[in-house]
């Protein structure tokens, strides 16, 4: 009893309970119950309603970037008619990095605007990478459990079978060789004849230990004469030693199979979990090209990635509504799991309910099934071992030719004791009620959880690519037109010795004013040594108006001494320029 207040418990999380309490709509506008009930039409019809929510906001998202759109149409349009006055007070407000002005702050917003939603794509990816290993390892516990209730219910299928096996070659063999032996002393006849007929008692208490009733499983023969229909195992072999195939007249088998479930849902998670991942890759990718294109202007990337940024909202807005319904359905179904599996005839077809809500509860104050069958199958095999224990010690000496068949006899009832112990703790609640437990903990805890993150992923992956559809428009604006980069390439290949520096640096000196040139200071009394270099050609007229140099030798020229030399001013009118 001590063991049985130690059993694991579960309560529905914050999370169930508030997807739970959502009210539920069908077609026609109607409040509907929120009981999971899977085959009802107008459950499904609730679930499609809350689907069609992520539909109606698609078309809100559609609408919104083809405002956008023909704003950016118009306001372009606006800025050619109204000509060249906007470009001259933008030229004029320039700082050297680009536009100024109105026009270069809006660009500025819009640019700054996709990368807050790429930013914001990029949370999502994260977040939704998470959902999907949360969901992933929920789903893993979950068949990881009904892997083992399987495994549990196929190990007493085959303590069972094993056991009856046992009893009815023993009944067909040795205890009818010894009855043929002791014909001629009535008392040891009794007491074979009594092994004989408790033998086939355990045989019919065993055949009736069964949950489920299959109509293609194996039939195990009595040798009584009730006329009871043959008992299928309880479930199908392990899915490690043979594969699940799916019945013919339905989606799930009935009865239930562990076993089968788990193999469908392995099979499902790995083609969601696969999906999910492309889908998280595919919105990565087309966020981490759109900041590549705006940052190295590229129109054609952008464009590529514009194609791919409707697709990923499709898909995005589309992923949101499957994950609402399997939201919601997921929550209706762990807020009270028992009371649909006990009124599901998928699980309790040829199956008791006191069985199935044994195992669902395993409740102390609970008394096991199976406990009245148990108890008369160990008696009756402790009144065998008595009988053979008799006949060992007293029909022996008397009759040596049965000691073999009595051998045999005592060894199959060793085994069978063996196999009924390990029997009896697999029947307990206890296994079978653990992995329940796990399973639920798997999908209601992990598994909802999962699905919640994936469902804000769809949400804010869909928010910003719609917020980048609507801003990529506006930003292309600010990329510099094929012409516009030729005139450019023209005006700087003009000269190609002459850098940007070089071309600016004249423009300066004559808005600081005219310097006078490097040799005329007027009452020098400094005179250079003599030098024997040819005169210089010089033009008449220096840049700033003042008279030219004269050819005249250098020891004839007056100069300023060194310290006075400054070379950003006339720097291009010296001398040294033209050495």
């Amino acid at each position: 009893m001590a063991a049985m207040a130690t059993v694991p418990s579960y309560t529905p999380s914050l999370w169930v309970r508030m997807c739970h309490a959502l009210p539920r709509l069908d077609l026609t506008m109607t409040m509907r119950d929120n009981l999971f009930i899977p085959d009802s039409w107008e459950y499904q019809q609730t679930l499609l309603v809350l689907s069609s929510l992520s539909a109606i906001a698609l078309v809100l998202s559609l609408l919104v970037i083809i405002s956008f759109l023909i704003h950016y149409c118009c306001c372009r349009r606006g800025d050619r008619s109204e000509g060249s006055e906007e470009e001259e007070e933008d030229e004029e407000g320039s700082t050297g990095h680009g536009y100024g002005g109105k026009k270069g702050r809006g660009i500025c917003c819009i640019t700054w605007v996709s990368v807050a939603a790429v930013t914001l794509c990029c949370v999502a990816v994260g977040v939704g990478f998470y959902g999907n290993s949360e969901a992933n390892d929920g789903i893993y516990q979950l068949t990881s459990s009904l892997l083992t209730a399987n495994y549990t219910l196929a190990s007493i299928d085959l303590l069972v079978s094993d056991t009856i096996s046992g009893l009815q070659l023993s009944i067909a063999g040795p205890l009818t060789t010894m009855e043929e032996l002791f014909t001629g002393s009535k008392p040891y006849l009794v007491s074979t004849r009594n092994c004989r007929r408790l033998s086939e008692n355990v045989v019919f208490l065993l055949t009736s230990l069964t949950m489920a009733r299959s109509s293609d499983g194996g039939a195990w023969n009595s040798s009584n004469n009730s006329g009871d229909p043959p008992i299928a195992a309880l479930t199908p072999v392990p899915p490690s030693m043979a594969p699940t195939v799916a019945p013919v007249g339905g989606v799930m088998p009935s009865p239930f199979s562990p076993g089968w479930a788990a193999n469908t849902l392995m099979v499902n998670e790995d083609y969601r979990w696969l999906s999910y991942v492309l889908l998280l890759l595919l919105d990565l990718l087309v966020c981490l090209f759109i900041l590549l294109g705006l940052a190295k202007q590229v129109r054609w990337l952008l464009i590529l990635m514009t194609v791919l940024a409707w697709l990923a909202l499709f898909l995005s807005w589309g992923s949101l509504g499957l994950e609402t319904a399997t939201v919601v359905a997921v929550s209706d179904f762990c807020t009270d799991p028992n009371t649909f599996v006990l009124n599901s005839t998928h699980f309790n077809s040829g199956t008791s309910s006191d069985v199935l809500d044994y195992y669902l509860t395993c409740s102390r104050r609970m008394n096991s099934p199976f406990q009245q069958l148990l108890t008369q199958s160990q008696r009756a095999l402790s009144s065998i071992h008595t009988h053979l224990s008799s006949l060992d010690r007293n029909a022996l000496p008397q009759v040596p030719k049965a000691e073999k068949s009595l051998r045999e006899v005592q060894q199959i009832l060793n085994a069978t004791e063996g196999n009924f112990h390990q029997l009896v703790a697999l029947l307990s609640c206890r296994g079978l009620n653990k992995d329940y437990i796990d399973s639920l903990k798997g999908l209601c805890y992990d598994g909802m959880e999962g699905l919640l993150y994936l469902s804000l992923y769809s949400f804010l992956s869909a928010l910003a690519f719609t917020a980048i559809l609507c801003s990529l428009p506006g930003a292309w604006r600010s990329f510099p037109s094929d012409s516009e980069e030729y005139e450019d390439s023209d005006s700087e290949s003009e000269d190609p010795f002459t850098s940007h520096q070089a071309c600016r640096q004249p423009a300066v000196g004559s808005q600081r004013g005219a310097l006078p040139p490097f040799y005329n200071y007027q009452g020098a009394g400094w005179t250079p040594p003599f030098s024997s270099a040819p005169p210089l050609p010089t033009p008449n007229v220096s840049s700033n108006g003042n008279p030219g140099y004269e050819s005249l030798a250098l020891t004839d020229r007056q100069s300023p001494p060194p310290s006075h030399y400054h070379p950003s001013s006339n720097f291009y009118n010296s001398p040294w320029c033209l050495r």
